[in-house]
């Protein structure tokens, strides 16, 4: 499956583009465009929109590898796109080792959903913008 524009929004509201590297908290890795991260960013880094939009491509192109290796349950369209911007937040790894993908290939959807509230801490503090982020995930799993 690919990402539908319903995944896209959400990513992209959460992940707001910024040109210049900088540190989301002070806890956090650098990360430019629309929420890259990687060994290629590091401070003081500044893109053009060109660049952003092109990385954002293909961090999605590696989302969607990894939601479409991970689960082996059929999703909707729906449920793909909050597990894509699920995994576009945490990492391949962490959402490949979940039990939300593991209830997924259990056939548990609606214990899958509930643990998208789960992930809405960083260095073990919760965050009000996580939380809102798994809430829209979850409404947006949900929806047929």
């Amino acid at each position: 499956m690919n990402i539908g524009q319903a995944g896209i929004d959400l990513i992209k509201s959460y992940e707001k583009l910024r040109l210049k590297a900088y540190l989301p908290t002070p806890d956090d890795v650098w990360t430019i465009g629309w929420g890259h991260t990687g060994s290629d960013v590091v401070e003081g880094l500044v893109w053009t929109r060109e660049r952003a939009d092109e990385a954002f491509l293909e961090d999605t192109a590696l989302v969607e590898k990894c939601v479409n290796g991970a689960v082996t349950l059929p999703l909707t369209q729906n449920e793909f796109d909050a597990c894509c911007s699920l995994c576009f937040n945490i990492g391949c790894g962490a959402f490949k080792g979940s039990t939300l993908a593991k209830k997924l290939n259990a056939s548990d959807l609606a214990g899958a959903e509930a643990e998208f509230k789960r992930w809405n801490r960083q260095a073990g503090k919760e965050l009000a913008g996580l939380t809102r982020r798994r809430a829209q995930e979850a409404v947006l799993f949900e929806t047929a």
